[in-house]
């Protein structure tokens, strides 16, 4: 117990550093993430410095300003400067992505009739429904392996995944970390594979920086789009993706703006064409920096085992009540861990989970989400580090009365 003392702790020393309402148990920190308050001042003064000057801030120097500040973020993603672009959701970029992917250019055929894309039904509903939006058009089709709850081991998965990889195959597409049961998979080994095969990888690593050690050189994806305002914690509005080198004249922007044949080229025809989309508001991008030095200045990594730590004994409490197995084994190392700061359990059947929600909210004050898939019902529970037993006690509190 000496480990939660500690960090009940650092739980009241930084708390105070972030805006929720006190009144709430956030336990959804996963959906939109929260800002700290360092961080969120950073931004504030970007924004009062873009307007005490706007044409001299977006006029001629936002380019070099961006330049900095994606520097700093591939510099904690391992990779190069050039080979990632701001975008302000992940949804934005992987829209861009498939666009670009279903259109003939040199080199690539665009997809169309007889070509898979393979995915597994644990998805991104948005991003989901952009895969099958392009398919019907096209011919081709979206092929969601299925994936049963629970899982057993990485090795397992990827054996299951693979097997539904064909010779029509042209995409593989996958989550590192799942948004409707925040299970981490085995991404690196698929991009292996893939990259042997010829087959485009494509990873919506939206809950990955920050949450997990992250090394997109690694992780050996073609392309990876995550993003920042979730556990890397900068403000609302600020994502990224990653191209490899070799598919960035694939991907034609989704807003053709001022970087198109531009007038003053960088070093980077891929940030030239992506990252200017006509007047808005950089100062989201700009702070990411001051997310990353903010994390590395609280010892982020062991912030993230003592989050670990309270998202398993919270799993096992409600295990507990429910009398419902895991979804995924119990605590590993960390390398086959299943999951880190947010995870899933399962609730019982024929619980109306709207009106669960609704109550947990108005007579527990929790803000957590509750999820369906595969036909059983699931809740989906964060730790971040303003979190703290007192937040679990009255998830447990709440379920014990209303399940």
């Amino acid at each position: 117990m000496l480990r939660f003392n500690r960090y009940q702790g650092d739980h009241m020393q930084l708390s105070n550093d972030f805006l929720l309402d006190p009144g709430i148990h956030f336990l959804n920190h996963g959906s939109f993430g929260a800002c700290p308050r360092p961080v969120f001042d950073v931004y504030q003064r970007w924004q009062r410095e873009l307007e005490a000057q706007p044409v001299e801030f977006l006029g001629r120097r936002v380019g070099d300003l961006l330049q900095e500040s994606r520097a700093a973020l591939a510099a904690y993603l391992g990779t190069a400067r050039d080979d990632v672009v701001y975008f302000t959701n992940p949804t934005t970029a992987m829209n861009m992505v498939a666009r670009n992917l279903f259109r003939d250019r040199p080199g690539w055929r665009g997809l169309g009739a007889g070509d898979e894309i393979v995915s597994t039904d644990h998805e991104y509903g948005a991003l989901v429904r952009t895969w099958r939006y392009l398919c019907a058009e096209s011919g081709a089709r979206y092929v969601e392996v299925p994936i049963p709850l629970p899982v057993s081991t990485h090795a397992d998965f990827v054996e299951r995944f693979w097997a539904r990889v064909t010779p029509r195959t042209r995409v593989v597409y996958l989550s590192h970390i799942t948004s409707p049961s925040a299970l981490t998979f085995p991404v690196s080994e698929i991009c292996r594979r893939a990259r042997e095969a010829g087959i485009l990888a494509i990873v919506d690593g939206a809950h990955a920086p920050a949450q997990i050690p992250l090394d997109l050189q690694s992780v050996g994806a073609d392309l990876y789009t995550g993003a920042c305002h979730k556990w890397l914690m900068a403000p609302k509005g600020a994502a990224f993706l990653y191209a490899r080198p070799e598919v960035q004249p694939l991907l034609e922007p989704l807003v053709v703006s001022w970087g198109w044949e531009s007038e003053r080229p960088g070093p980077s025809r891929f940030v030239d064409w992506h990252e200017w989309q006509g007047t808005r508001d950089v100062s989201a991008f700009l702070a990411v920096p001051a997310a990353i030095a903010y994390q590395a200045a609280h010892d982020w990594p062991a912030v993230r085992e003592r989050c670990h730590a309270l998202a398993v004994e919270t799993r096992a409490r409600i295990e507990a009540l429910t009398g419902l197995p895991p979804v995924s084994p119990e605590d590993a190392s960390e390398g086959e861990r299943w999951f880190h700061q947010v995870f899933t359990a399962q609730l019982p059947a024929g619980v109306d989970l709207s009106v669960l929600k609704e109550r947990l909210y108005a007579e527990h004050r929790v803000e957590v989400p509750l999820t369906e898939l595969g036909g059983a019902s699931y809740i989906r529970v964060s730790i971040q580090v303003y979190n703290d037993r007192d937040d679990t006690d009255a998830l447990l509190a709440g379920l014990a009365a209303l399940l």
